[in-house]
């Protein structure tokens, strides 16, 4: 009769795993842009040849060849439709090979993309994604799951949430660690050990990422906090890059020691990540076959990731923007663009031009995409200490990671810059710089979510950071987006992240943002942005080339008409109907932001002067 991951839990004795799949594969001539998971169906002996020399290597527990085997990253395979099947088929072939020696558990890794708070992909779809691959392993008889190398916990226990609503078979969750000992999103390990035992799972375990050096201390907190068996599956070491291959250096013995090591700090469960082979898989089970597992002694327990309870500032002690936002006040805002190259003479000039004008906020954005301009926060940094105006900044989440735009924020902070319009960040071309790459970790949604910790006094793990920030967060409303329902459910999500406000897209027809408050039907100052056209062809261009502006025909006949008669007629005709836009908005907005393609602040100031303000 075969071992169950159960019986292994259950005899409380030290357990040898497998080893890395992926490298035996890569080991065995398969490219690495192959999907690893479709070779169940496609090339099944070679992934049973693996599994049947990691059995007789001495591992008592295989993982299936399915740790990608979801829809969502078979979906970059057009594979998604025989998610079922490449599960089901991973456990067979690992069934045959254990032949009652070892028992199966089905691997499971993270979805590939990010999920709510940090992602649109909400926590419930994230579970059915799961849920799917949870049910092709079932079907192919697994004793247990592994569900592995987790940065996220919310992930983490979606992924469980899944196993758990179809079967109650024993769990080994295991997250991933950085060289601090975290993970790459802050979570301590005293805090994934306690989220772990309060969901329920049966092992808790880290895995991937590093060596088993930098994996020993790790395991030991993470045993201490969660007083649960501990499993380890480290990297072999780091690796190193040897003729522009990655090459891992730890040999099978050194993996062997350590693995005393590991069992020694709490594991009950040892064996390998990437790196890692048959070879290192033997020397492992020589070592743990003269070691048992220690009693650890469990720690009190830390509050889990997300659950602190942490006051922030109020909104009206932030800023000056944020006390008018707070106080029903009516606040105006003009745009202008940062300063190509490194000189900043002509944007004071224009920020302290706009101050004396008495608009509350300049409103500072990034130049040209392709081309050397200064960022708009560095600008808004030296703008603050040089004019009298406050600076609220467009912040884009395009092309920097979360740990960078956090950087970014304690960085603002420290520098006084408290008022930031977050938006995700337009996908263009990449002008002149022909082989630049984009990042795009976490949108607008999900940087929200981290300023509300922020302004909590919490990173996105859930790590005191000291002193709360006091950042007033704003984001974009797109009222004329062709998909209204996706906009709605995005500004809906916007306002549960912690939005302070929002700004519209240029205003060309006051009827449609009415209709798109009214759906929205949320509590949140609205910015109306106003946008004089410049002339004919300025309208025509903004009607036919700019993404999620709406210009109708009606108001490009009129600047065709008024040109007709001169350029002046044309730019009179613009500011009037701007006029008007703002006529038809007054009622719903809180605020105004005037934007003019060449930062002419003489027509700026015009616009200002001549609209009815509310005030008080």
């Amino acid at each position: 009769m075969s071992v169950t991951l159960q019986d292994l839990i259950a005899d409380g004795r030290a357990h040898v795993v497998d080893g890395a799949m992926g490298t035996m594969l890569y080991g065995k001539g398969v490219f690495v842009n192959v999907c690893y998971d479709e070779l169940n169906l496609e090339q099944p002996d070679m992934v049973r040849e693996v599994h049947d020399e990691y059995v007789h290597a001495g591992a008592e527990i295989l993982e299936t060849n399915t740790f990608g085997a979801n829809p969502v990253k078979l979906s970059g395979f057009g594979l998604e439709e025989r998610t079922e099947a490449i599960n089901r088929a991973g456990a067979e072939l690992a069934r045959e090979a254990a032949v009652g020696r070892a028992s199966v558990v089905g691997a499971v890794g993270p979805l590939g993309i990010r999920i709510e708070p940090w992602g649109a992909t909400a926590f419930e779809e994230a579970v059915a994604f799961f849920g799917r691959q949870v049910r092709g392993l079932l079907d192919g008889g697994v004793d247990g799951f592994c569900l592995e190398t987790f940065s996220d916990l919310s992930e983490l226990e979606a992924a469980f949430r899944a196993v758990r609503s179809l079967t109650d078979l024993p769990v080994l969750a295991q997250v991933t660690i950085g060289e601090n000992g975290a993970t790459p999103g802050g979570t301590t390990m005293e805090a994934a050990g306690t989220a772990m035992a309060e969901w329920g799972v049966d092992v808790a375990g880290i895995n991937c990422s590093v060596g088993p050096a930098i994996m020993l201390d790790a395991v030991e907190l993470l045993a201490a906090s969660s007083g649960l068996p501990a499993s380890a599956q480290p990297n072999a070491g780091l690796p190193r890059v040897v003729e522009n291959r990655q090459i891992y250096m730890a040999s099978p013995e050194y993996m062997g020691q350590y693995a005393r090591r590991l069992i020694a700090a709490g594991a009950r469960f040892v064996g390998g990540c990437c790196g890692t082979t048959a070879a290192h898989v033997r020397r492992i089970r020589d070592h743990v076959a003269s070691v048992q597992p220690v009693r650890v002694r469990t720690t009190a327990r830390a509050v889990p990731v997300g659950r602190k309870s942490r006051s922030g500032v109020p909104l009206a002690e932030r800023s000056m923007w944020g006390r008018k936002l707070a106080t029903g006040q009516f606040v105006t805002t003009v745009q202008i663009a940062a300063p190509r190259g490194w000189r900043m003479h002509e944007t004071t000039r224009r920020a302290r031009s706009l101050a004396r004008h008495g608009v509350d906020a300049v409103f500072v954005v990034g130049g040209t995409r392709g081309q050397a301009h200064m960022d708009a926060l560095t600008t808004a940094m030296l703008l603050g200490d040089r004019t009298g105006i406050e600076p609220l900044v467009r912040y884009e989440c395009r092309d920097r990671d979360m740990h960078g735009m956090i950087g970014d924020l304690l960085g603002a902070s420290a520098a006084g810059i408290r008022n930031l319009l977050i938006v995700t960040g337009e996908s263009t071309d990449l002008g002149p710089y022909a082989d630049s790459t984009a990042i795009s970790d976490i949108d607008s949604i999900g940087l929200v979510n981290v300023v509300r910790r922020l302004n909590r006094g919490l990173d996105a793990g859930g790590n005191d950071i000291g002193a709360p920030t006091e950042l007033v967060a704003g984001v974009g409303l797109d009222h004329a987006a062709v998909d209204q329902a996706l906009e709605l459910s995005r500004f809906a999500w916007k306002v549960e992240a912690g939005a302070d406000f929002a700004v519209t897209r240029p205003l060309f027809d006051p009827e449609r943002l009415g209709d798109f408050l009214a759906r929205a039907g949320a509590d949140l100052p609205v910015i109306a942005t106003l946008l004089p056209l410049a002339s004919l062809r300025n309208a025509e261009f903004m009607a036919n080339e700019v993404p999620g502006v709406e210009v109708p025909e009606r108001i490009v006949q009129r600047m065709r008409t008024a040109e007709r008669r001169s350029s002046a007629h044309a730019r009179a005709e613009g500011l009037a109907i701007a006029r008007e836009m703002f006529a038809g908005v007054r009622h719903l907005v809180r605020g105004v932001r005037v934007r003019l393609p060449d930062d002419d602040l003489g027509r700026s100031a015009e616009l200002l002067g001549s609209l009815e303000l509310p005030r008080g």
